[in-house]
């Protein structure tokens, strides 16, 4: 076994337990069941309305919508997130020292961030089918369609994430990267037809993988009925592989670009620094 495949094995496996440990931490699992409780009640009390112009269920329509955003979000924020506490507190300093480690490192983050997603989707998806009837009309196919989807969203969006906490400089400044989710999450169609807005609007959201993870996921998850809101009236399939695998590449290209230019700069000194910086803001 070579060094690359050893440390993608590590890389797996710390993935694993990072996850595994996440479900060990009372903070943690009670943030993600506070989470799911208040948007299964949103819904709830969303049930009876309708989207316009259609008898369909706006709260059936917003399911898929936050779903997509959820990958964006998680995907972007969390893993920048992870990666400037790492940064700060040394653990990528301890991974530069070893053979490939930051190679293991970067596989096993996007693993444990990957795998929180796919439970939070879980979590969110299972109670949705049976509190909206309407969803995955297609049975199997609607779930063959919601993994490629899925899928190709996790890949467009991790890389990403990385590639942003390369560049921020402390866990302070993620919010430099919140807020601009926070804004195309309000101009993506998530919780209302991004056809109520105006077009140069759209041109925006339809930049950004979040309205086409959104989009993916309503073609997967809603009957036919429900694409008369859609721009064009049409799921676009082929926009949405093709703008997805887009950021995919753009990703890829980017994050191990940044993160070895990042691994490059940290040493001993740095940490120290960091960590002394942080203590004068605690004290």
């Amino acid at each position: 076994m070579n060094a690359r495949t050893a440390a993608l094995r590590a890389g797996l496996d710390r993935g694993w337990i990072e996850f595994k440990q996440t479900w060990t931490n009372r903070d943690d699992v009670i943030g993600q069941f506070v989470f799911v409780a208040l948007f299964l009640g949103t819904l709830f009390f969303m049930r009876n309305a309708t989207l316009p112009g259609t008898g369909f269920s706006l709260g059936a329509a917003t399911v898929p919508g936050v779903l997509g955003a959820g990958i964006v979000f998680n995907g972007l924020n969390s893993t920048a997130g992870y990666l400037a506490i790492d940064r700060e507190d040394g653990t990528l300093l301890r991974a530069k020292a070893t053979p490939n480690g930051m190679l293991g490192y970067l596989v096993g983050k996007t693993t444990a961030v990957a795998m929180a997603q796919v439970t939070g989707i879980l979590l969110v998806l299972v109670p949705c089918l049976f509190l909206f009837d309407s969803l995955a009309p297609d049975g199997v196919w609607s779930y063959v369609h919601l993994l490629w989807v899925l899928a190709l969203g996790l890949v467009a969006t991790l890389p990403l994430g990385a590639a942003l906490g390369s560049l921020t400089n402390s866990p302070r400044s993620i919010a430099l990267i919140t807020l601009p989710i926070m804004g195309l999450g309000a101009i993506s169609g998530i919780f209302y037809p991004i056809t109520a807005l105006p077009s140069w609007v759209q041109g925006i959201a339809q930049a950004f993988p979040m309205y086409w993870l959104g989009l993916g996921m309503r073609s997967a998850l809603l009957p036919d009925s429900a694409v008369v809101v859609e721009i064009g009236q049409s799921w676009r399939p082929l926009p949405t592989l093709a703008v997805l695998v887009a950021w995919s590449v753009i990703g890829l290209a980017l994050a191990p670009v940044l993160l070895r230019r990042m691994a490059r700069r940290e040493a001993g000194s740095s940490v120290a620094e960091r960590r002394e910086k942080a203590m004068q803001r605690v004290g």
